[in-house]
């Protein structure tokens, strides 16, 4: 299971096809600070009805859910991030 992150910060483009594009994330890490990272690529994963995600995350018809690229310490690593909007616009990423 993979580390949950439930207060993330994610700045994205809304298109009017209802699309969404995630272009930037920011959240606090363990000693307090925040770190943000500039999304450098990204997919939508499919939708596959209510479930729960490997990440031990339930989700359900409405939830968008992205894996994006983003570059740690000169790495490439792959998060996930999760948008349901009837949660209050609430965003969550797994490490």
């Amino acid at each position: 299971m993979s580390k949950v992150i439930n207060d993330v910060d994610v700045i994205c483009e809304h298109k009017a096809d209802g699309s969404i594009i995630p272009l930037r994330l920011r959240f606090m890490n363990d000693d307090g600070e925040y770190e943000t990272f500039t999304i450098k690529g990204f997919r939508e994963a499919e939708k596959r009805g209510t479930h729960t995600t490997e990440d031990g995350i339930y989700v359900g018809d409405s939830t968008f859910i992205f894996e994006c690229l983003i570059i740690s310490m000169g790495m490439k690593r792959i998060v996930r991030i999760y948008y349901d909007p009837r949660t209050g616009s609430k965003w969550r990423m797994a490490i």
